[in-house]
C-alpha cells in the first residue's frame, strides 16, 4: 500500500511545538488528511484549533510499513510521531 505523508506542526498548550506525520492512503485529500491531524490532537488531549491547515502539508508518497496499514484499515490514517508528542502507547 502507498500512503500520502503530510508534514504536519501545530502549537501544544505548553507553548512547545508538537511535530507528527500524518499519513494516509494515496490521493486522499488534504482536507481529510487535516481533518484527522485535529482530530488525533483532540485524543492526545490538545485543542484542534492548535492545527491551522497551512502547517499540515503534502510531504510525499513512500510504501506503508510497520503498524501504518493496520491503523489505516482501522481508523483510515496512521500518525507517525516525531518532537514534542505524548509517548505512544504502546
Amino acid at each position: 500500500m502507498e500512503v500520502d505523508v503530510y508534514d504536519t506542526y501545530a502549537r501544544g498548550s505548553n507553548g512547545g511545538v508538537i511535530h507528527f506525520d500524518v499519513l494516509v492512503p494515496k490521493g486522499t485529500t488534504a482536507d481529510k488528511a487535516f481533518a484527522w491531524g485535529r482530530e488525533w490532537l483532540v485524543s492526545i488531549g490538545e485543542k484542534a484549533e492548535s492545527l491551522e491547515q497551512r502547517h499540515c502539508r503534502f510531504c510525499h508518497t513512500e510504501r506503508a510499513r510497520g503498524n501504518v496499514e493496520k491503523d489505516i484499515a482501522a481508523q483510515g490514517y496512521h500518525i507517525l510521531q516525531m518532537e514534542g508528542c505524548p509517548d505512544p502507547v504502546v
